[in-house]
């Protein structure tokens, strides 16, 4: 069996708010634009993945959140920036919920340098509202169109 180094790790919010998902539209010049749910990369400083996760969320929206608990793991190929570390990129995708948002609290690089444009948006948490947007990863939009209940369930209050 092969074992491919992890290079790169990342925290994602699965962000619920009522009956409505939090995606960030993000916009580049030259490409279509695509949606992203909150989050990024975990850094050094990071005690835990779950430290950059509500981390990358006050970074990208000025948000707090609550209820996290671990839904979706993604691994995908990976070649480091300028050619750097090749090996695998794993996202840990949590459902959440939000519980304040302040998007004048934005900061980061994602708002002091932004490549495009990062709009906070808001699509139904429905199979209906997940096709209408160019959701990537495609393995979560997938995940997502066949577990809306699942996800909400992991909510559920005698879930434990």
């Amino acid at each position: 069996m092969t074992v491919r180094p992890v290079v790169k790790r990342t925290a994602r919010a699965v962000l619920l708010d009522g009956d409505d998902l939090i995606l960030i539209k993000r916009t580049k010049p030259g490409l279509d634009p695509y949606w992203v749910t909150p989050g990024g990369g975990v850094e050094p400083g990071d005690p835990t993945v779950v430290h950059a996760l509500h981390r990358e969320v006050h970074e990208e929206l000025g948000a707090k959140i609550t209820d996290v608990v671990p839904c979706f793991v993604d691994t995908v190929e990976h070649i480091g920036e300028d050619g750097g570390a090749t090996g695998v990129k794993v996202q840990h995708f949590f459902v959440c919920r939000l519980e304040s948002m302040d998007p004048s609290l934005r900061h980061g690089p994602e708002v002091d340098q932004p490549a495009g444009e990062y709009e906070i948006v808001r699509v139904p948490f429905t199979r209906v509202g997940i096709a209408s947007v160019h959701l990537v990863p495609l393995s979560l939009r997938h995940y997502l169109d066949g577990n809306i209940e699942g996800v909400r369930a992991l909510h559920a209050p005698d879930l434990g």
